[in-house]
């Protein structure tokens, strides 16, 4: 079920929202260690937030609130932790295995811990935390299931043996019989409209 009959042009993610007690941090972290270049910068009395380019049109950005306690945490990428259930970890995503294993190195010769690869079938990945914590993740497609037609069938790229409703109805049909509603949090409206 489509909500129009307008197909959606994805072009990667502009950028994924991510909070820095310490942006001079973030940028020797992000910029200097992941060679992620920083692409822009917003100062205002409240905040800043600062751009880092992952991909052409594709950054990570972060926020420092001025004046703001921020209770921070740190967990692996995969592990639950009931205080943050929307966010698990960020993933980039790598050319090759080759790229993988250079970024292996890159990230040993700068004295942050790291995974060894770990192979998922269909892709391969590293972990990592960045300087605030934040769960990361490198990976490559060895079978890269992007821009191209989907088969539900493909066991190599569908292999949950007991997947949800959705994925059953996509499975048989090709569509979803229904989607489901969202709503505005309050406050981020009267934020908003206050123009905070």
């Amino acid at each position: 079920m489509a909500a129009t009959p307008d197909t959606v042009h994805w072009r990667g993610v502009h950028h994924l929202a991510l909070v820095t007690a310490d942006m001079d941090a973030t940028v020797r972290f992000w910029h200097g260690v992941l060679d992620a270049r920083l692409i822009g910068t917003i100062g205002t009395p409240t905040f800043r937030h600062y751009f880092f380019e992952v991909g052409p049109g594709n950054s990570v950005a972060f926020f420092e609130y001025t004046g703001q306690h921020l209770n921070s945490y740190s967990k692996p990428a995969g592990v639950p932790y009931e205080k943050a259930p929307q966010f698990d970890h960020l993933s980039m995503n790598l050319p090759d295995e080759d790229a993988l294993l250079r970024l292996r190195d890159r990230l040993k010769s700068h004295g942050c811990e790291v995974t060894d690869v770990v192979d998922h079938g269909f892709l391969r990945s590293i972990y990592f935390s960045d300087n605030n914590g934040i769960a990361l993740e490198a990976s490559w497609w060895t079978l890269d299931p992007t821009g191209r037609p989907v088969d539900y069938g493909d066991e190599r790229l569908f292999s949950d043996s007991d997947p949800v409703p959705a994925v059953q109805e996509l499975r048989a049909t090709g569509e979803l019989d229904h989607t489901v509603e969202t709503h505005l949090v309050d406050k981020i409206v009267e934020d908003l409209a206050a123009g905070r």
